[in-house]
């Protein structure tokens, strides 16, 4: 077995769905082959970040209860002399509850698959994590908002509003290309004291106003809002109150913005 046969099925390899005779052939394979043997531990450790990661969701206890009190119920016959109807019974018990467990089981599975915004607000996290884990968090470095938004000029296909906020103890450290929500965003970078704070901005044509949402997703809190047909998220492990006041100037413009 060839190197692009073997990478074409390691997936199905890693989920243990390719027959005996094909799993064998490829652990054969990558015995001798360390490039597919280092393709195949990278995919089932991703494979094993998303299990362990991934967001679910359990259905309601009382669901189940609302379904059976849903489904239609048959008024009981009469019993016949001479005849037994237990079985039938037992059957029509058997098919509801079976249509009601299949019923319930394909909730679950709607209910475990994470919305639009918590696999959005998944790739923020994500980004900032990478961020700080980088040897330089902006791709132009400067406290300067007349160097900071020209710099995103011909990068994007909108102009991010830049303000500096030293003065109230919020300095723009500058700004970088990030993707989020499948398009390019600008990221303005804050810090206050050593807390580093990301701010991601682009336009939305199905939401041009929101209000403030909240929430914290391992260790970082999440700032969301949408203003003139912006959206916006900022992250940090700054405390809540202090992340909100520079969301509080970032909203109405106060400090310094660029032209």
């Amino acid at each position: 077995m060839e190197c692009k046969e073997t990478r074409n099925l390691l997936p199905a390899h890693a989920d243990r769905e390719l027959g005996l005779r094909e799993a064998i052939e490829i652990d054969r394979h990558m015995q001798n082959c360390s490039g597919c043997r280092g393709e195949f531990a990278r995919q089932r450790a991703l494979r094993e970040a998303v299990k362990k990661h991934a967001t679910y969701f359990a259905a309601p206890g009382h669901l189940e209860r609302r379904i059976l009190s849903a489904l239609p119920h048959e008024a009981p016959q009469p019993k016949r002399r001479g005849k037994s109807t237990w079985p039938w019974g037992w059957l029509n018990a058997g098919a509801v509850l079976a249509s009601a467990f299949a019923l319930v089981w394909s909730i679950s599975l709607y209910l475990a698959v994470p919305s639009a915004d918590d696999l959005l607000a998944q790739e923020v996290v994500s980004s900032h994590v990478r961020s700080l884990m980088a040897s330089n968090i902006a791709d132009v470095a400067s406290s300067d908002q007349h160097t900071v938004k020209p710099w995103f000029s011909g990068k994007l296909d909108f102009s991010p509003r830049v303000s500096d906020f030293t003065a109230q103890g919020f300095p723009l450290v500058g700004g970088r290309l990030d993707y989020l929500d499948r398009r390019p965003v600008a990221a303005l970078v804050y810090r206050h004291r050593q807390h580093v704070i990301n701010m991601y901005c682009w336009p939305s044509s199905a939401e041009r106003e929101a209000g403030v949402q909240t929430q914290s997703r391992q260790g970082f809190h999440l700032v969301r809002w949408a203003k003139n047909g912006m959206v916006h998220w900022a992250i940090s492990d700054l405390n809540p109150h202090e992340l909100m006041t520079l969301v509080q100037m970032l909203r109405t413009g106060e400090g310094h913005p660029a032209a």
